[in-house]
C-alpha cells in the first residue's frame, strides 16, 4: 500500500455541498490534493488514470458552482469520474474501484444520486443531458444540465445529433466540452483539427473572453466600436465556429486546469444563459503526474502502479493474448495479399491493428469513435474488392448494428468481422462485457460466426476468414492470454461450418463453443473422476451450425451440455432450434444449455463473474449430473 496523501481541504469534503462552502483559493488547493488523492488511490487499484487527472479542475470547479445532484451532471464514457466520486461521498469505498461488490470503473445510477445517468460508451452525455434539461422544462424536478464530453467522443455521430437537436430546441443546456487532444488513441479526423486550430489559433482567447464579456453589457455604439477594437488587435474577425452555427453560444477556449477562469467562466454561464451554451476547455490527459504526461497513451488504462516511479506491476504472460495473435496473423496475411486492410474505430492499440499499423500505416484506418461508420466503409471497401478486417471490441459493435444488417448482411459484402472481448471481461464490467453478439450477429441472413477455443485455433480461423469471399464472417475471442497451446507456423483454412471431436466418450458430450473450451475439458476430467465417460467436441461455428456433429452427439450419449461464453439465445438457443426442427427434443439424450445468465454481472475478475454466471467447470460438471439423475459434486460435498 503507498503511503496516503497529505489532503487537509479534501478532508472536509464529503460532498458538493462541502465544495460550495470552500473559497476559491481553498477549491485550489481541493483540486490538488484530489489529483494527489485519486493517483494514489488508482496506484492500488489500477483503472483509467489519465483521463481522470486531465479533469480535475473542472470536477471541482462543477460541483462548486452547480448544484448536484439537483443539478444533472452527466459524463460521456465516465471513465474520468474517479474524482467525481471522490467528492460525491464515495471517499472511503473508492480504493474497492473496479473489484468485486466493489465501485464501478464508471459512472452508474445505481452506485449514487451523483451519477444520474450510467454510461462506459462514449457520445452519448448530450442526448442525455438534453433529456433531462427537457424534462425540467416540462416541469420535473430537476435543475440545469451539464455534459461533459470528450473531444474524441464529440467526433462521433451521436454527438453531433444530440448538439443539433439542442440547437434547434434552444433550451438552457450546458455542454463542456474537455479538449485533451486525446481519447484513447490520439483522436484522428476533421474535428481533431478543427478544435486544434480554435485553440491554437485563439492566442487572444482571454482577451477575446474578457472583451465579450465587458462587451455584452455596453450600449450598442460602444458594443461595436469594442468588437472593432479586439479584431485590430487581435488580427482575427469575429467569424462564428461550427458551434454557434449549430445554435450554441460558444465559450472559449478556456483552460481546463486554471481554477480561477474556471469558476469565473462557470458563474458567469450558469448566471447569464438562457439556450444552450458549449464551453471549451483545453486540458491535458494525465495532468500533474509526470508518467501520464509523459507516457504514448496518458496512463489511459493502468495496472497498479508504484506512485514514486509510475512504474507497473504487470504479471509475466504464459501464453500470447489473443489481441496479439490476432494482429500478427494479421500482418502476415498483409504481407501476402495487398486486398487486405484494417478497420479500427479509435482502438488501434486495444485491438492489436497497431502491429500492422506499424508495418504498413496506408493499410490501416482509424475511423475515431464511429462504429456505424467503421462498418460501412468496410462494407464499401469490400464492395471495392478489398478484403477488410473490421476489429471492434464486442460491446462496441452493438452501436454498429443497423449497419451490420443494411449494410453487410443485406448485401453480402465480405466483411470480416474481428470481434475482441468476446464474454465476461472483469473489471470493467457489464458495459464492457461481450455477451450478446453470437445472438445478434447468427441471426442474419449470409453471416458466418466462429469463435476459436484457443489461440493456435485463432490462427486457424484468421486463415479461414481471410480465404472467405462469399459473404460476411465474424471471429469472437476473449481478452487476455491464450492457453498455452503450441501455435502452428501457418494456419489452415477451415472447412465452414464444421466442428471437431477432441475427446470420444460414450455418457456425456460438452459440446463447446469458443474459449470456454478449457473450462469444458476440466469438467470432462471431474466426471471421469466420477466413473463417466465423456466426449470433449469444439462447435467452431455458431453458424452455420454443424447439425450433423450435433445429430451424432445427441445419439451417441445419455446427456449433450451446450458451453458458451454468451447471453441466452446464442448458440445453445441454435442447437436446440436444430433439435426441436429435427424432432430429437421428442427422445433419447438430455440436452442442457449453459449460457450467461439474463442479467447483467457487475465487475469481479473473470473466474469470479464465470462463476457467478454458472459456468466454472464444476457448475458445468454439476449440469451434466443433472442432465443424467445423479447428485452432483456440490451436493455430494454438502452431504
Amino acid at each position: 500500500m503507498t503511503d496516503r496523501p497529505h489532503t487537509p481541504v479534501l478532508d472536509r469534503v464529503t460532498y458538493p455541498a462541502d465544495l460550495r462552502r470552500l473559497t476559491d483559493a481553498e477549491l485550489k488547493q481541493c483540486a490538488d490534493e484530489l489529483r494527489a488523492e485519486t493517483i494514489s488511490a488508482v496506484s492500488e487499484t489500477g483503472g483509467h488514470l489519465g483521463s481522470s487527472l486531465g479533469v480535475v479542475e473542472l470536477t471541482v470547479a462543477i460541483h462548486a458552482v452547480f448544484n448536484t445532484p439537483y443539478d444533472k451532471l452527466v459524463w460521456d464514457v465516465g471513465h474520468q469520474c474517479y474524482p467525481h466520486k471522490i467528492v460525491t461521498g464515495r471517499r472511503d469505498r473508492i480504493r474497492t474501484l473496479r473489484q468485486k461488490d466493489g465501485l464501478s470503473g464508471f459512472t452508474k445510477r445505481a452506485e449514487s444520486d451523483y451519477d444520474p445517468f450510467g454510461a462506459a460508451h462514449s457520445s452519448t452525455s448530450i442526448s442525455a443531458a438534453l433529456g433531462f434539461a427537457m424534462a425540467r422544462e416540462m416541469g420535473q424536478a430537476t435543475g440545469d444540465a451539464i455534459a461533459v464530453i470528450g473531444d474524441g467522443s464529440i467526433s462521433a455521430g451521436m454527438a453531433y445529433e444530440a448538439l443539433n437537436n439542442a440547437g434547434h430546441i434552444g433550451r438552457r443546456l450546458f455542454v463542456i466540452l474537455n479538449d485533451n487532444d486525446m481519447s484513447i488513441a490520439p483522436p484522428t479526423g476533421a474535428m481533431s483539427s478543427y478544435l486544434a486550430g480554435l485553440a491554437k489559433n485563439s492566442p487572444f482567447a482571454a482577451l477575446k473572453d474578457i472583451a465579450d464579456g465587458v462587451a455584452a453589457h455596453l450600449p450598442e455604439p460602444l458594443r461595436q466600436g469594442a468588437e472593432r477594437a479586439r479584431e485590430l488587435v487581435t488580427g482575427q474577425q469575429k467569424s462564428a465556429t461550427l458551434f454557434e452555427h449549430l445554435g450554441f453560444t460558444y465559450i472559449g477556449p478556456v483552460d481546463g486546469h486554471d481554477m480561477g477562469q474556471l469558476l469565473n467562466v462557470l458563474r458567469s454561464a450558469k448566471a447569464r444563459a438562457t439556450g444552450p451554451v458549449l464551453i471549451h476547455a483545453v486540458t491535458v490527459k494525465g495532468k500533474g503526474y509526470a508518467p501520464a504526461e509523459l507516457s504514448d497513451d496518458c496512463y489511459h488504462g493502468v495496472n497498479k502502479f508504484d506512485v514514486a516511479t509510475g512504474v507497473q506491476k504487470k504479471s509475466t504472460p504464459n501464453a500470447p493474448a489473443y489481441t496479439n495473435v490476432f494482429g500478427e496473423c494479421l500482418k502476415r496475411h498483409a504481407e501476402t495479399d495487398s486486398r487486405v486492410v484494417g478497420i479500427t474505430a479509435a482502438m488501434p492499440g486495444g485491438t492489436g491493428l497497431n502491429i500492422l499499423q506499424k508495418a504498413m500505416p496506408g493499410r490501416v484506418f482509424d475511423v475515431g469513435i464511429a462504429e456505424q461508420h467503421a462498418v460501412t466503409f468496410a462494407a464499401g471497401l469490400a464492395a471495392g474488392g478489398m478484403r477488410p478486417f473490421c476489429a471492434i471490441y464486442s460491446s462496441f459493435l452493438q452501436r454498429g448494428y443497423d449497419q451490420v444488417v443494411h449494410d453487410v448482411a443485406l448485401q453480402n459484402l465480405p466483411v470480416r468481422f474481428m470481434i475482441d472481448r468476446a464474454g465476461l471481461v472483469g473489471a470493467d464490467g457489464p458495459t464492457h462485457a461481450g455477451a450478446f453478439d453470437i445472438g445478434f450477429l447468427a441471426a442474419l441472413p449470409n453471416m458466418t460466426v466462429m469463435a476459436c477455443a484457443d489461440e493456435a485455433e485463432m490462427v486457424h480461423m484468421m486463415a479461414t476468414a481471410t480465404a472467405h469471399d462469399s459473404g460476411p464472417i465474424a471471429l469472437r475471442y476473449p481478452r487476455g492470454e491464450g492457453t498455452g497451446v503450441p501455435m502452428p507456423d501457418v494456419g489452415e483454412v477451415l472447412e465452414i461450418g464444421k466442428g471437431r471431436i477432441l475427446q470420444q466418450g460414450r455418457d456425456v458430450a460438452i459440446l463447446s463453443f469458443g474459449a470456454h473450451l478449457a473450462e469444458a475439458t476440466d469438467a470432462a476430467r471431474a466426471l471421469e473422476a466420477r466413473g463417466l465417460s465423456v466426449t470433449i467436441a469444439d462447435a467452431r461455428f455458431a453458424k452455420p451450425l454443424d447439425t450433423a456433429l450435433v445429430d451424432q452427439l445427441m445419439a451417441g450419449h445419455s446427456a449433450v451440455i451446450t458451453v458458451e461464453q454468451g447471453a441466452m439465445l446464442g448458440f445453445g438457443a441454435i442447437v436446440l432450434h436444430h433439435l426441436a426442427a429435427t424432432g430429437q427434443l421428442d427422445h433419447g439424450a438430455a440436452i442442457r444449455t449453459l449460457h450467461l445468465p439474463d442479467r447483467f454481472i457487475d465487475q469481479a475478475s473473470p473466474a469470479e463473474m464465470y462463476e457467478d454466471a454458472g459456468l466454472s467447470a464444476q457448475q458445468i460438471a454439476d449440469a451434466a449430473l443433472s442432465a443424467l439423475g445423479v447428485a452432483s459434486l456440490s451436493e455430494k460435498a454438502r452431504a
